[in-house]
């Protein structure tokens, strides 16, 4: 039983992305609600069978029927129709009608529920990965600023050409792909490249769709249309990802299709041939065939994979673990390979102090409580973690005189007639800087820390160390998925330095530097030349092609929407250590549904041929296939422990 959620977009072309959002979870809920709705009235009749009559008896059922098997035979229909070719779906209807036909109807009205509830529960979870990619749209804006003769004009971004020169202010995002032609700041490639540190651009360089310009005046000459854009490739890529069929879903299309010709093919005969063949009566020839068609329906084999899948994923819910899906937890346990994003995934992505040094000759309290107070006044990320170091330690508020923030360099404050410098090397001067602790300013950027002198008029007196740090739980994942024989890999868009230094910390295998978007899915292309399952860990926008690219994504809980609606596991609480545990949890789950699969198919084929051999009567069929079910629902609520 497979929900091909893609199609209900192609059904409804003429519907907007919120429109379509709005469709899918109005049928998400109604088959839900429908299923629940069958299952209470099947409960009453079954409570109050001796009180009623048995006209009541039967329209309560019938009505049980309709509710509950309406949106399946509808989709079985359909489906056959399209595809021409028979589905479970069909068969499940015929085998409740059948079942109804020769009295039995609550085994009927069973059916129908279990088969319902099921569906739409699938439904449910499968549909979850195509909401809310609209909302990557929104990270691209409608409006620009395009030069013309009688200055900047707002204009929509839809208009704009190649050639364009358009005005991006602070805190505006880029509308286009493009060149720099004037101005120098420092743009937030977050979007893109998923590092949090911004990067300087000056005259000459690319910026790209979706990234914020932070502090300064750029004007930019556009190089692509916007439906050109990377920004458009990442959406166009994640798309194309979800819209490719796995194997196993393949396989199960094929294997549905073959069970019921199998089932309605050997029924069709049953109610023919064994009165010509072994003399039987006609009724006793229709008897059979009606046992046939309930004993042969695959109840039970729904029943084996559904309950322990459910049961697993609210074990794992439990534990801060969230599948969108039981396909999913099945995969997990089959992944012989681990890509992770860097910024957010394995790091906190927030830069902390891990070194400070100050010159011998000053007041170490007055130095830094003149640090924290000037990048204080600023809004960059190096000088919010400068500002939280101070802060832990024994430092006072000195008042500002005048502060200017020198684009991509750093910033300059004067206190008490005296000019102070922070900022890189070439903003305080090399020559100072490389007269300061020198060696060891070039062992810390060796480490893939980012350095910041901070310099008065006279000299360097003090620079700090900064790093987007390793998460403490991130190595213990890491040493315990390598113990399984999982294979790890670190794609980033940092430096190969800062790179080097994070994978080795972690304990990664392997790792690559420089990956824009479209090459984490290379890169995840060619893992898969090696490894049949891999899975990828990302939590931002450009991590959303690699996720929906792998075998199974996984999105940190805290990263972007987008991340988080493309992934198929989300570690709810940021916890890579949980990972280990859900891959247990998976390789749990699929032994218990081996165990029920075996055991339902037994027990459908010691029925079949009770009932060929006529040592089989209704009441005893229904009870075996109805007792398996039970059986097989039971040894799948073991996994809720």
């Amino acid at each position: 039983m497979t929900t091909d959620s893609s199609s209900i977009h192609s059904s409804k072309p003429y519907l907007s992305n919120e429109s379509a959002n709005l469709y899918l979870r109005f049928r998400e809920h109604i088959e839900l609600f429908a299923a629940l709705f069958s299952g209470v009235i099947l409960l009453f009749t079954w409570i109050f069978s001796n009180s009623i009559t048995s006209y009541l008896f039967i329209i309560l059922h019938i009505i049980a029927f309709i509710i509950g098997g309406y949106a399946k035979a509808k989709e079985g229909i359909t489906e056959t129709i399209q595809a021409k070719e028979l589905n479970v779906e069909l068969l499940m209807i015929f085998a409740a009608i059948g079942s109804a036909s020769i009295g039995y109807w609550t085994e009927g009205a069973i059916l129908i529920f279990i088969f319902a509830l099921s569906g739409a529960l699938e439904t449910y979870t499968m549909n979850k990965s195509d909401k809310e990619i609209s909302s990557l749209i929104n990270l691209q804006p409608n409006k620009a600023w395009k030069l013309t003769n009688s200055g900047y004009v707002s204009v929509d971004t839809n208009s704009l050409t190649i050639g364009d020169q358009i005005l991006v202010k602070p805190g505006e995002h880029v509308p286009s792909d493009g060149l720099i032609t004037k101005g120098t700041t420092s743009i937030n490639e977050s979007a893109i490249t998923g590092e949090s540190l911004p990067v300087t651009k000056e005259e000459g360089k690319d910026v790209f769709a979706g990234t914020v310009n932070i502090n300064g005046s750029i004007t930019v000459k556009l190089t692509k249309l916007t439906e050109d854009t990377l920004f458009q490739k990442i959406i166009h890529m994640v798309k194309q990802a979800q819209s490719e069929k796995s194997p196993s879903q393949l396989f199960i299309e094929r294997f549905e299709s073959s069970y019921v010709k199998v089932v309605l093919l050997v029924v069709a005969i049953m109610l023919f041939l064994p009165h010509f063949l072994f003399g039987w009566s006609w009724m006793d020839t229709i008897y059979r065939a009606m046992i046939l068609l309930v004993v042969a329906s695959p109840c039970a084999l729904v029943a084996s994979i559904m309950p322990a899948t459910l049961s697993a994923i609210s074990n794992s819910a439990r534990s801060g673990v969230l599948f969108k899906g039981g396909m999913h937890l099945e995969n997990l346990s089959h992944i012989q390979a681990i890509a992770f994003d860097k910024t957010g995934t394995l790091t906190t992505g927030k830069p902390e102090v891990t070194d400070a040094i100050f010159n011998h000759q000053v007041d170490y309290h007055r130095v830094l409580s003149i640090a924290s107070s000037i990048e204080e006044e600023s809004n960059h990320p190096l000088a919010n973690a400068i500002v939280q170091y101070s802060n832990d330690k024994d430092r006072s508020l000195i008042t500002i005189e005048k502060m200017e923030d020198i684009s991509g360099k750093g910033v300059k404050a004067i206190i008490e007639g005296e000019t102070w410098r922070i900022g890189n090397a070439d903003f305080v001067g090399k020559e100072q800087a490389y007269s300061f602790e020198n060696e060891v300013a070039e062992k810390l950027a060796s480490q893939g820390k980012t350095v910041v002198f901070v310099a008065n008029h006279e000299q360097v007196v003090a620079l700090f160390a900064l790093k987007d740090t390793v998460r403490p739980e991130s190595k213990k994942a890491i040493h315990s998925l390598k113990k399984k024989g999982i294979y790890t890999i670190m794609l980033t868009g940092d430096n190969p330095t800062t790179a080097q230094a994070i994978a080795e910390e972690a304990g990664i295998d392997h790792y690559v530097a420089e990956c824009m978007p479209e090459d984490k899915v290379k890169e995840l292309k060619l893992l898969k030349q090696y490894f049949s399952h891999i899975a990828m860990v990302g939590d931002g926008v450009n991590d959303a092609p690699a996720l929906a690219t792998a075998n199974l994504g996984i999105a940190m809980g805290e990263g972007t929407d987008v991340a988080l609606e493309t992934a198929d596991l989300v570690l709810m609480k940021n916890d890579l250590s949980k990972l280990s545990k859900a891959i247990n949890l998976s390789r749990r789950m699929n032994k218990v549904v081996k165990q029920n699969i075996v055991f339902s198919i037994t027990v459908i084929m010691l029925l079949i041929i009770s009932n060929f051999l006529q040592l089989l009567d209704l009441p005893l069929g229904v009870i075996g296939h109805e007792g398996s079910t039970i059986l097989v629902i039971l040894n799948g609520l073991r996994l809720l422990k």
